[in-house]
Order: structure tokens, then C-alpha cells, then sequence
């Protein structure tokens, strides 16, 4: 290996008013290596990513590439010096194909060279193993696909850095494993990079080295071959944690929730969900995998009453939902709890507090023209303290906290009603392993109590590990339900490409 770095920093510092994001960060990445950047939520994982990649300019530090210092004042300019970024969310034009999103904004753009650009990419793609159908247009293309163009687009601008945030999060094994093989010929390649993911098992499957921050600092760098999973969450969290999932066996209760021949349209008009039929009895916990898209958001909308049925019944301890509000739900006393996949736009107030946001499901039932806000704040207090929710204080906006937190507030909301049946969506989704852990035993509670979980998920190990069944979408239908003690991640991931397992 060659012993320069190819990028360097040194002494890296910022802050955004009193909150020090990063401090004192110290890292080198090389040629030809894959190098993990690990650490709980609000570690300082994603300002060190802008400050790389030219979003940020440090405080103080510097930046060294191929062993010169450089000063980015933009991601243009970072692009430039060779370091490339593939953010959770994609930047392509929808509307335009593979090979328009590869050149705009490259040296004369559209209107550059077809015949020599499309040289020049078939040579990245074949040196790299990048499968991408340059006609296609992004609107129609899978994930997987997505991701693929992504990196060919940074590759196209001369990447030798690739920084990768998250980049499995929606995946499938198998979409995991093309994107591992592509990885590992850029490293074959003299690539350098830099791996940022909750997935401990892929981390240790795809990384030389694991750089752990706490608290805006680097902890340690650790090769990989001369550490384990035990020791990496013990450094991010700053303790000793147990890593084991437990599964509570309790007694299933009766069926709580049936729903028969569910159709439902997505904001397009098209089927979301076509003809779904199952149903989750008190103490269980059902499990929903598929790959993004597949009409989960659809399926949690619909029988929290936000999303119309277009046929089909939602049966909730034999009484119809279709057709009833949240608000009706409450009046009612229909007990179910909603965790969206939108924690902030569809779950919490940004803007508000602790105590408002406690307030926002219920204070419509308060009698009188003055709303009594003693009990709530005495609520926000205790679930501060149980839920270990780190804030400044219970009046302070959410919207300042990670997301971790933020999430920890929304769950103690929903579960302080102790609900019959609690709807789940990515309940853990960009969440640090400690956190995760919080809401697993969260989840293991409710269970305990008799609660029915519907859990929409998309780690298939946690998916094994917390549920009593698993079942899978696929365009929107049910392509088979099985007991998680006889799920493999690979009859999981066949079936959420529509195989029959």
C-alpha cells in the first residue's frame, strides 16, 4: 500500500454556534483501501462528510490531498480535486436519461461529444463492472440501478475518493452484493473509499479499517482483522453493550387486526397495494420486508386512516376502518399508535417542543377553552429521563436534536397510551446501534403487554431476530409470509424480487 494518504485531515474543528460538531479530527484514508467512518447519531459522521466533500469549510485544520493542502469552498471544487459524495438520497434528474445526468454539468454538458462521451463511459463502466443502460430514464430505474449511475456519474468526473453515506439502506442482499463487487474492483483500482453504514455485519464483511467518532472526535482507527463487532459498538457508545436482540415468547392473544383484499392508490393514482389480505393477533409481532417502494408507506398510511382505500376492508377488533379519520379514531377510543417513516413532516411538529409535540394527540380531548399543560410537562420530564432523550431542555425545539432522539420522542409519545396495536415504519432508519437497541426493547415491551406490532423494516437480520412472522411485499402484493425462525436472508431477499420460496 502506498504509504501517503491520498486524503489526510488534520486537526479538524467546527462548530455551529455553542455545539462543537467536530473536534480535533484526525484521519487518513489511502489508495486501494475501504475505510468505515462509524459513530452514534450527533457523533459528527456527517459534518466531517461536508467538510470533505466541500460543503463546509473547517474553522481550523487542514486538508490535505496526495500530500498537497487544499481549501474546498464548494462540492464543485472538491469534485475537481478527484473526491466524490453518493448521498441516502439521490441526485438525478428524474426526467432525464442515464447518460444526460452523466455529463450535465460536465464540461460541455448535453451538448459534449455523444460518440466520445459514451466511449468514455462504457470504458469506466467495464473497468469497474458498472451495469448502467445509458438510455434508460432515471424515473424508471430500480435502486440498485440508481446507485450504479450515481457512482458512474462521479467516476465520469474523475472521482478518486468515493465517499458513500449510507448507501444500503433500501437494498436487497443481492443489490448489496453488485454493489460490494463494484467496490471492491474501484479499491483493485487505487480508489479510496470511505464507508459510512449502521450495518455492522457489512462493515466487517467489506472494510479494512473502521474509524470510530464519539462526540465529534476520533476514538480510534481499528483494522478490521484485528477487531470484532463487540469492540467497535463499545467504542462508539463509550460502554460496554450486549449486541443480542432478545425475542420475548409470550402467550398470542386473539386476532386484533384483519385486513382482506386491500387495495389502495399511491399519489400517482397507480395500485400501491393490490388485493393484500393478512392479519396480526395481540402479543405479535409481524414483520413487513420489500424493497423500497413496494408499498409499505402505503399499507402503515392506510390503516392509520391517512390514505384512502380504494377497496378492500381494514377490520380492527371487529370494527371497519375504511373510511375514518386519526381524529375518529381517538373519539372512538380505537387504540392504535402510528410511527411514520416521516418522522418530522408526518409525526413531530420541527419547530415545537418536547411538551407541544406530547400535546399533539390529544389536545382537542382537553375540556374547556384552556389547555392544563402541568401533566404533559411532567410527562416530556419522565420521558426524558426513561428514554435517556438528550436535550438541553424539555422546551427546546426538536428540530435542533439528532435524529435519534427526535425519534425517542415520538415513540414515548405513541407508546405512552399503551396501544393495541402499534404501526411501525423504519422505526430504527438512520439510527445509531445504541438507539436501535432502545427501541427493539421498546418494541419487546409493548409485545409483552399484549400489543400487536406491525414492523416495517428493512435490516432482514433485525427483521429475524424481533419478529414471529415475516411477510413480503412485491409491487405492492404479498409474494409469501413465513415464521421467522425459518427466514434466511436469501429466501427473504428472492421473495422481495417476487420469487416463490
Amino acid at each position: 500500500m502506498n504509504k501517503l494518504p491520498l486524503i489526510s485531515l488534520k486537526g479538524i474543528s467546527k462548530s455551529f454556534g455553542k455545539v462543537a460538531a467536530n473536534k480535533n479530527i484526525n484521519l487518513n484514508i489511502y489508495p486501494g483501501e475501504i475505510h468505515a467512518l462509524l459513530g452514534e447519531n450527533g457523533a459528527g459522521k456527517s459534518t466531517l462528510i461536508s467538510i470533505i466533500s466541500g460543503v463546509y469549510s473547517p474553522d481550523s485544520g487542514n486538508i490535505e490531498f496526495n500530500g498537497n493542502k487544499v481549501k474546498f469552498t464548494s462540492p464543485k471544487e472538491a469534485m475537481n480535486c478527484g473526491i466524490g459524495t453518493i448521498y441516502q438520497h439521490f441526485k438525478l434528474v428524474e426526467a432525464m436519461t442515464a447518460r444526460e445526468n452523466i455529463v450535465l454539468g460536465h464540461k460541455g454538458g448535453i451538448f459534449s461529444n455523444k460518440k466520445k462521451s459514451d466511449e468514455e463511459i462504457k470504458s469506466i463502466s467495464d473497468r469497474y463492472g458498472l451495469e448502467v443502460d445509458l438510455n434508460k430514464y432515471v424515473s424508471d430505474m430500480s435502486v440498485g440501478e440508481r446507485q450504479n449511475l450515481e457512482i458512474l456519474k462521479v467516476l465520469y468526473r474523475g472521482a478518486k475518493v468515493l465517499i458513500l453515506d449510507e448507501p444500503t439502506t433500501v437494498f436487497t442482499p443481492q443489490e448489496t452484493e453488485k454493489l460490494f463487487k463494484i467496490m471492491r474492483k474501484m479499491k483493485e483500482q487505487g480508489c479510496a473509499l470511505i464507508f459510512i453504514s449502521h450495518k455492522m455485519d457489512e462493515v466487517m464483511e467489506i472494510c479494512d479499517k473502521i474509524t470510530i467518532l464519539r462526540k465529534g472526535e476520533t476514538i480510534k482507527t481499528l483494522h478490521k482483522e484485528k477487531t470484532n463487532p463487540k469492540e467497535i459498538t463499545d467504542l462508539m457508545v463509550g460502554r460496554s453493550i450486549d449486541l443480542s436482540i432478545e425475542k420475548v415468547d409470550c402467550k398470542i392473544g386473539k386476532e386484533l387486526l384483519k385486513v382482506n383484499n386491500l387495495t389502495v392508490l399511491n399519489e400517482e393514482g397507480a395500485e400501491a397495494l393490490k388485493k393484500l389480505s393478512f392479519h396480526i393477533r395481540e402479543g405479535e409481532v409481524l414483520g413487513i420486508a420489500g424493497i423500497a417502494g413496494s408499498g409499505q408507506k402505503e399499507l402503515c398510511e392506510a390503516i392509520a386512516g391517512i390514505s384512502k382505500v380504494k377497496n378492500g376492508q381494514i377490520v380492527f377488533e371487529g370494527e371497519n376502518l375504511e373510511g375514518k379519520n386519526p381524529r375518529e379514531f381517538v373519539k372512538k377510543g380505537i387504540s392504535m399508535s402510528f410511527i411514520p417513516e416521516d418522522r418530522l413532516g408526518m409525526g413531530l411538529v420541527a419547530s415545537m417542543d418536547m411538551v407541544d409535540n406530547l400535546l399533539l394527540k390529544s389536545y382537542y380531548t382537553e375540556k374547556g377553552f384552556l389547555i392544563n399543560r402541568k401533566p404533559i410537562a411532567d410527562k416530556a420530564k419522565s420521558l426524558k429521563k426513561a428514554l435517556e432523550i438528550k436535550t438541553p431542555s424539555i422546551h427546546y425545539p426538536i428540530k435542533y436534536l439528532s435524529g435519534g432522539n427526535i425519534q425517542k420522542i415520538l415513540l414515548g409519545r405513541e407508546l405512552s397510551s399503551n396501544p393495541k396495536l402499534l404501526i411501525m415504519a423504519y422505526p430504527v432508519r438512520g439510527l445509531d446501534i445504541n438507539t436501535c437497541f432502545t427501541i427493539y426493547n421498546l418494541i419487546n415491551e409493548a409485545k409483552s403487554k399484549g400489543t400487536a406490532v406491525l414492523f416495517v423494516g428493512e435490516d432482514l437480520d433485525v427483521l429475524m431476530q424481533l419478529c414471529d412472522r415475516i411477510m413480503v411485499l412485491c409491487d405492492g402484493a404479498e409474494s409469501g409470509t413465513i415464521k421467522a425462525e425459518e427466514a434466511t436472508r436469501e429466501k427473504l431477499g428472492l421473495m422481495m424480487v417476487g420469487a416463490k420460496c
